[in-house]
């Protein structure tokens, strides 16, 4: 069993794996989540710097069998459940920046959704406004 990890270090696992799932790292998804991290509040505090060692771990922990339940179950066990939404929000907002969500992408958000227990009124909204914030003409 894995020990816990910050609330910082566990928000960005979720982006990191996000990104990671499809297999598909896009520039986009990575500037995304600079991008978060630089500017919610939730990062405050957190050394920039540590993003990069960080999102390697997360790599890593990926790369191993059953990494990604793994990456759940510390996600969970490290975030308090006020943050949970947070860690939804974080996900979908990378989800999004490529206007296109893949399979992969889905069945992680769901995965994500059920692992923190989030009631599907509050998953629709943060979908609903990631979709307005990312809508075209």
């Amino acid at each position: 069993m894995t020990q816990a990890i910050s609330h910082h270090e566990a928000l960005i696992y979720v982006m990191v794996t996000m990104s990671a799932v499809d297999r598909k790292m896009t520039d986009a998804e990575l500037h995304a989540i600079g991008e978060v991290v630089q500017t919610l509040p939730v990062f405050r505090g957190f050394n920039v710097e540590q993003l990069v060692p960080v999102a390697e771990a997360c790599g890593d922990l990926l790369n191993v069998e059953d990494g990604l339940d793994e990456i759940l179950d510390i996600v969970a066990r490290s975030l308090p459940h006020k943050l949970y939404e947070t860690a939804y929000a974080v996900a979908v907002e990378v989800a999004a920046v490529d206007l296109h969500v893949e399979q992969e992408e889905l069945r992680f958000l769901q995965m994500l959704r059920d692992r923190l227990n989030l009631d599907k009124l509050s998953v629709a909204a943060i979908e609903r406004g990631a979709r307005a914030r990312y809508m075209t003409i």
